[in-house]
């Protein structure tokens, strides 16, 4: 978890560098971000990941929105503002509602996804922020069995069919 918040720390150094606009309309602009903790998504199917902000002091002007995802000993941009895959990563956003899509989830896409908004027109170091970050944790379908965890249920019920079985046969003949 330190080496998370580690590049926690230098992402936002580089998401102040990237997205320091010039002379700032609005010096006093404070912007926080709110993501859930954890999220869980059955793979080969899409998934909706929330992030929320508030902004005080801040310009009237839509601010920039950023979503990266931290791998185990990486990071990738994601939307930086725009998408890197489109087929892939989509935003959606309504006033203080950011959601990014991901479609076609694989177990591949388990990572930590961190949501950033930024306000590119001011000077304030609060007017760029980015959530705690949602951990996705991608698992199988359950819709299809692999043919080797199919071979171990049709042994596991064979074998509890014949131990019911016996123990009926069993009563039976000391019944009598």
């Amino acid at each position: 978890m330190a080496s998370f918040n580690k590049f926690k720390n230098v992402l936002m150094l580089a998401f102040d560098w990237i997205l320091y606009g010039a002379a700032g309309v609005a010096g006093h602009c404070r912007v926080t971000v709110a993501q859930p903790r954890f999220q869980q998504a059955d793979s080969s199917t899409n998934v909706t990941l929330p992030c929320s902000f508030s902004a005080s002091g801040c310009s009237s002007s839509q601010p920039e929105v950023l979503w990266f995802r931290f791998l185990t000993n990486t990071h990738q941009d994601l939307c930086t503002p725009g998408c890197t895959d489109h087929q892939k990563y989509k935003v959606h956003s309504s006033e203080s509602n950011i959601l990014l899509q991901i479609k076609d989830l694989t177990e591949d896409d388990s990572a930590v996804y961190i949501c950033g908004i930024a306000f590119s027109d001011s000077e304030s170091p609060l007017s760029k922020q980015t959530g705690d970050g949602t951990v996705l944790t991608v698992t199988g379908s359950g819709k299809q069995l692999s043919h080797g965890k199919l071979i171990s249920m049709i042994i596991a019920s064979s074998l509890l069919f014949l131990y019911s079985s016996a123990v009926l046969i069993s009563f039976v003949v000391y019944k009598v």
